[in-house]
């Protein structure tokens, strides 16, 4: 079992209380089983993460959606286990919808887990979304500086040059400028 797994379990099942259920969804190789999870109704939130964190890790694509609005999530720990799956999921959709989740300024405070996962991706998407949501969060009195780091360091290690404008702007916030040096010095020289 991985960590992330061992993790998710063990919080899931606090929540759960330790149910037969929990344990038959933990325990059960059915993938079937588990996609019925996600389409039955009435299910709690607990059993739907399981069953579709246990689906994208196996690569089943059945999984995407519910994968997807938990990565939109207001629970960091359950955002942080969807991407953590959709990175495993291997659906070519991903790296679009989470696009879509970082540079929404609407959801803004739930954009960490997306931006995270767009570096892990380092899909096509993956670089003008981070820029986009980066230039956003260069305001004066931002209160997401948790993302706009993320950011940052997230074009630092895909090593892209279209970053570099966002970047030497984000050298003149406090926050961001120590970040902002090693990200810049990690894309390709200019010439």
């Amino acid at each position: 079992m991985d960590e992330e797994l061992r993790s998710l379990t063990e919080r899931l099942r606090q929540e759960s209380g330790g149910t037969a259920e929990f344990r038959q969804l933990v325990a059960t190789e059915d993938l079937d089983e588990l996609a019925d999870v996600l389409t039955a109704a009435g299910r709690p939130l607990w059993a739907r993460e399981l069953a579709a964190f246990r689906l994208g890790t196996a690569g089943d694509r059945r999984a995407f959606e519910s994968l997807v609005l938990l990565l939109n999530h207001r629970d960091p720990p359950r955002c942080a286990a969807a991407a953590h799956a959709l990175a495993r999921l291997g659906d070519p959709r991903t790296a679009r919808a989470a696009a879509a989740l970082a540079t929404n300024e609407l959801r803004v405070a739930y954009a960490l887990h997306p931006v995270r996962l767009l570096v892990t991706l380092r899909a096509s998407e993956s670089v003008p979304a981070l820029i986009t949501t980066l230039r956003r969060r260069l305001s004066p009195h931002d209160p997401y500086r948790r993302v706009a780091l993320a950011c940052v360091e997230g074009l630092g290690a895909l090593g892209d040059a279209r970053a570099r404008p966002v970047l030497d702007e984000a050298l003149a916030h406090p926050a961001l400028a120590e970040a902002a040096v090693h990200a810049l010095a990690r894309l390709p020289k200019q010439r």
